[in-house]
């Protein structure tokens, strides 16, 4: 851990390490402070409680996954429907890579406290979402909300009944992008 950063950052920093290794139910206080270095009492000084670092480390998590979406949107090819698609690639690729930060970044106890910050993070990437179906589907804009929130449902348990080994196993996939092809063009249709 890097010496120069301070406590707030190197606490962080050594979650999502944590996260990455060793999966969510790793991040305890202690073990958080003792590979960041410091004493098992210091996390206090920056987060009153163990629910505050856990929304910290979790909000890298959807920094990263937006960040990831971003940079995949940027060059590519246009067209809604073939955007959300990769977004959703991106998404489905993220859960399987960082499983402990995906199922940390979604765990509803620190998703329910709006004084935490972590619903603030995730809001870009669902906007983005919006504006997409929005794209697909021009109509009533009110409505794009719903149907981005309906598609990301069906997004999102795809990546989870995979990460589990359901859908594979009842669908004899090797690879869930079909799924997630199919949710998409469930609720966008299979235009542009």
């Amino acid at each position: 851990m890097d010496p120069e950063l301070g406590l707030r950052e190197r606490l962080v920093r050594a979650g999502v390490e944590l996260v990455r290794t060793d999966g969510s139910a790793a991040l305890s206080l202690r073990e958080i402070a003792r590979r960041a270095g410091v004493s098992h009492g210091a996390p206090r000084r920056h987060f009153p409680t163990h629910r505050e670092l856990l929304s910290a480390i979790a909000r890298e998590g959807f920094r990263d996954l937006t960040a990831r979406v971003t940079a995949t949107l940027a060059g590519a090819p246009p067209g809604p429907r073939v955007r959300v698609k990769l977004l959703a690639r991106d998404y489905a690729r993220f859960a399987a890579e960082e499983r402990g930060m995906f199922e940390l970044m979604f765990r509803h106890d620190l998703l329910e406290s709006g004084s935490l910050g972590l619903r603030d993070t995730s809001l870009p990437l669902f906007r983005l979402l919006v504006a997409l179906v929005a794209e697909a589907q021009p109509g009533d804009p009110g409505s794009a909300e719903v149907r981005a929130g309906a598609l990301w449902a069906g997004l999102h348990g795809v990546v989870q009944l995979w990460s589990w080994g359901s859908l594979a196993l009842a669908t004899g996939l090797e690879d869930p992008a079909p799924l997630l092809d199919a949710t998409v063009a469930a609720h966008l249709g299979t235009g542009r």
